[in-house]
């Protein structure tokens, strides 16, 4: 196997302080009571909850690469209670009641990452702060107004308030703010000391991690296996399929999820004066809307990470280390990050770097377990996953162990992956609307206003 520079991957992951240097790679078969695909968040916190449920549990997590290595070393570090489907469609759905309880969850699973961190001595750079997410336009204030509420019409409304001009200006001064939505519960991370420091803590309660072990395919049944390329690992309890993206790699999953590209720039550090130009005094995870829309944290050696709403898919879901790192992205990031800076032209941007999502055709992440088969999946969260992985891990740790509470219940618990269209439709489809949805964006800068009537662009997002 080709041998990486991991540091090189992210930002994250060249400043989380750990040796690189992958673990022990599987060396033959072996049998154990439960086997993971995956040392990411996923796969991790599955194997935690696991471990917790059942401490003598022998546990398997198998990863091509290292852990930490996929999305889990590469995202914002946004780990807070919003959810790939938003309580409005949720109620659509599922019901009033199945929306409360899966943003309720979500607002456990982000207390639950904080509250393993101090237990587990994880010391991952965690602000407690929120997420904030400004109307920067007056095109724009539906999207804050609409997500408030939301969270209102099941009843969480003092847990996701809208915030006016001068309440949004009290966190951060951003040009042309006219709102913006607080979602209180959250944490920025720096997600590579969270990733790698979870998967120390793992092993303590008795895991192992066999990296540089790449999973070719797996088989369900009274005794569920994965075939690799070191050796068979036998599970009597189950396997679990936790590769987010990278799932598309594997045939019996490759149209469950598909992978979307996501873009960071990171400036040098920025000096106390900056920081007081912007009042950005307490870490928050900042969000906006419109052509120049993004993710951004401000990181604890205080740089600005920003990450542009800029996906793009490949064709036949080929993932690879050139189509990640898309310098036209790069660039329009640099440019929009000014966009909401303007301080900002007088620093350099010293790192850039990109990684994949797995999205899913309906939005909806799985966390399911089949009593039948012996197989478990967490996957396609959308962006959302790194609070959302952790909801994972608790739901699969109660389904697997054979208890029955309020989340295994979720509509995620039981839910089947809509299959993606096969190729060329694929391809063709989710580039069409991620470029009308660009233009839209556009328009509306232009315009001041969305289209009153949706874009098929948009009817067929909403499929």
């Amino acid at each position: 196997m080709t041998e990486r520079d991991y540091r090189a991957y992210s930002w994250w992951l060249e400043s989380c302080g750990d040796d690189l240097t992958p673990r022990p790679s599987l060396d033959g078969s072996i049998d154990v009571d439960v086997a993971i695909l995956g040392a990411g968040f996923s796969g991790l916190w599955t194997a935690w909850h696991l471990l917790q449920r059942e401490p003598g549990l022998r546990v398997a997590i198998l990863e091509k690469e290292i852990a930490g290595f996929g999305a889990s070393g590469r995202n914002g570090g946004w780990c807070y209670a919003g959810f790939a489907v938003g309580p409005a469609a949720m109620t659509e759905r599922y019901g009033k009641e199945a929306a409360r309880s899966v943003a309720v969850a979500m607002i456990g699973a982000v207390n639950n990452v904080a509250d393993v961190c101090n237990d587990e001595a994880i010391d991952a750079d965690i602000a407690h702060s929120g997420a904030i997410e400004f109307a920067r336009a007056p095109y724009q204030l539906a999207k804050v107004r609409g997500m408030a509420e939301e969270y209102a019409a099941i009843g969480l409304e003092d847990r996701v308030p809208l915030l006016d001009a001068a309440e949004a200006e009290r966190h951060l001064h951003v040009p042309g703010a006219i709102e913006a939505v607080w979602t209180k519960d959250g944490l920025t991370v720096q997600p590579a000391k969270l990733a790698r420091g979870l998967a120390r803590a793992v092993e303590r309660r008795g895991a192992t991690i066999y990296e540089r072990t790449e999973v070719l395919n797996y088989h369900g049944g009274d005794r569920p296996w994965f075939e690799t390329t070191r050796g068979q690992v036998r599970a009597r309890r189950a396997i679990v399929l936790a590769g987010e993206a990278y799932l598309s790699r594997l045939d019996k999953t490759r149209r469950h999820v598909i992978p979307i590209t996501s873009n960071i720039v990171l400036t040098e550090v920025l000096p106390p004066s900056f920081w007081e130009s912007v009042g950005w005094k307490n870490r928050e995870t900042v969000g906006g809307f419109g052509p120049t829309g993004a993710y951004i944290q401000r990181t604890k050696d205080d740089r600005i990470a920003f990450g542009p709403y800029r996906g793009r898919y490949p064709w036949l879901s080929r993932i690879s280390d050139a189509f990640e790192r898309d310098e036209a992205t790069f660039a329009h990031a640099r440019r929009a990050a000014v966009v909401w800076f303007p301080e900002l032209k007088d620093y350099d941007f010293t790192r850039s770097w990109g990684g994949v999502l797995g999205s899913p055709r309906d939005h909806l992440p799985t966390m399911g377990f089949n009593r039948a088969t012996k197989v478990a999946m967490a996957f396609g969260y959308t962006g959302e996953g790194v609070a959302a992985a952790n909801l994972s891990g608790q739901v699969l740790g109660d389904l697997i162990t054979g208890r029955d509470t309020e989340l295994t219940h979720l509509p995620m618990a039981s839910h089947k992956p809509q299959p993606w269209e096969p190729e060329p439709l694929r391809w063709t489809g989710v580039n069409y609307v991620r470029k009308s949805h660009y233009k839209l964006d556009e328009e509306a800068e232009r315009t001041g206003a969305y289209p009153e009537r949706k874009t098929l662009a948009q009817r067929l997002y909403d499929r």
